[in-house]
């Protein structure tokens, strides 16, 4: 089997890997149940930014042939393959007159690592993260044994700490190749988008928690180079059928999926510096309105703007770039400004700097999102310093209670996820789940998990 070498999203971690390419689940089953320990990763789209869905020099299992759809329209719910990825599924529900009950910000993401990774999005405040909605998941453990897991265990505490392991387990506790849940029913397929300005981040943050209540979507993007951190915020609702625009009235679930440019292969990374970054964060607060009530936006422009550039990752060029995204609780919102100013004060700039509101987390271990507040920053990977000052980040955030993302992140330190995570009870789990220890990752290995 010839070797491939493959990346996180951030391009700033690599692994040489043989990728298996399995029809059926007797494949899987038997494939795991022969598996040497420590040997075997699922992997969908490959949009973790770090080395989550990476494990240098072993198997990694690609379920693209896993891409089933079954709808019951009746009870609004979607039973698909692992390897479905949101793309196909969007394509498909859509036109029917349902959305996806949440969504991270590329839909260029498999089920199954929307189940590992327990993705959360712009309505996490009002409805939580992607696992709150699951209500069953097919998974072959390391044995090659195929489970059902779902969230009340069907009677079996054993089977319901399995559900809730493999939710935001990181692809560490099994191969999920089927999923079953609950869909979100809309009238029409735009989004009605509130847009406000403002000067500084304590009145964004302040307008943010208000808005906790008014709207089912919110997000905001920070001006990192700016002195006060001002900032833009959309909040957006599905759009009622009464409210479209007559010409959309005809066809109102009108959806598609279209073809993008891609951004170059090689870009120097001298390119992204604090100089173009500052010109870009003022051109686009600049351009945005400084008051706007329903604008009328596509499902593609608001949660996947992004997604307009196919490849967007190789802007910041050979060496890559780092998000770094982090979750505190209310309590402790000063630490986002620290962030910001430390920063800035140390000429990193971000182009994307987004923060979000998140509500109450879920009954998953490893699942990121806690009450409070979420920082996300896309760093490029062009100054040591910047691995400096995040390590004295992710001691204030851990010492406040928060905790860093684990699809996102290339390099905490185990000591910082053993105090923020606590994963014990996950652990003890997942030994039962995976008695020969199949499963591993190379970001399990760095955390000290496997």
């Amino acid at each position: 089997m010839e070797k491939e070498i493959i990346s996180g999203w951030g391009n700033t971690s690599k692994a040489s890997i043989n990728r298996i390419v399995p029809n059926s689940i007797e494949e899987i089953c038997s494939l795991l149940s022969e598996a040497s320990p420590r040997s075997i990763l699922p992997r969908g789209l490959g949009r973790s930014y770090g080395d989550a869905s990476l494990l240098n020099n072993f198997e990694i299992i690609d379920l693209k042939n896993f891409n089933s759809i079954e709808i019951d329209q009746s009870s609004q719910t979607v039973n698909v393959g692992g390897g479905v990825s949101f793309d196909n599924l969007l394509k498909t529900i859509v036109p029917l007159g349902f959305f996806v009950p949440v969504t991270a910000g590329t839909k260029f993401i498999t089920v199954g690592g929307a189940i590992a990774a327990d993705i959360h999005g712009k309505n996490h405040h009002k409805s939580g993260s992607f696992g709150n909605f699951v209500e069953e998941i097919l998974l072959v453990n390391g044995e090659g044994k195929l489970l059902t897991l779902t969230p009340d265990g069907k009677g079996e505490e054993e089977i319901k700490n399995f559900f809730w392991n493999t939710v935001g387990g990181m692809g560490l506790t099994g191969i999920i190749v089927k999923a079953k849940f609950r869909l979100l029913p809309i009238e029409s397929s735009l989004i009605s988008v509130f847009t406000q300005k403002f000067n500084s981040l304590e009145l964004l943050m302040d307008s943010m928690k208000e808005s906790d209540s008014k709207y089912s979507y919110s997000v905001s993007w920070v001006d990192s180079f700016d002195e006060n951190h001002r900032g833009i915020m959309t909040c957006g609702e599905h759009t009622l059928f009464e409210d479209l625009p007559e010409s959309k009235k005809n066809n109102p679930f009108s959806y598609e999926s279209k073809s993008k440019p891609s951004a170059p292969s090689l870009l120097p990374s001298g390119l992204i510096n604090k100089f173009t970054i500052k010109a870009f964060n003022e051109a686009w607060f600049r351009k945005s309105p400084r008051l706007k009530y329903d604008e009328i936006q596509s499902i593609e422009n608001y949660f996947y703007p992004l997604d307009g550039i196919s490849n967007w990752n190789r802007i910041y060029g050979s060496r890559g770039f780092l998000q770094y995204q982090f979750v505190v609780p209310d309590e402790a919102k000063e630490i986002v400004k620290y962030v910001l100013d430390s920063l800035k004060q140390n000429g990193i700039g971000s182009f994307l700097t987004v923060l979000k509101r998140f509500g109450k987390p879920n009954l998953a271990p490893l699942s990121f999102p806690i009450s409070g507040w979420t920082l996300a920053i896309d760093l490029p990977n062009n100054n040591k310093r910047i691995y400096e000052l995040l390590d004295i980040y992710d001691e204030k955030i851990q010492e406040a209670g928060g905790r860093i993302y684990l699809a996102k992140d290339s390099r905490q330190s185990s000591e910082i996820f053993w105090k923020s995570y606590k994963p014990e009870k996950w652990l003890e789990i997942k030994n039962l789940m995976d008695r020969r220890k199949v499963f591993c990752s190379d970001l399990s290995k760095r955390l000290k998990l496997t």
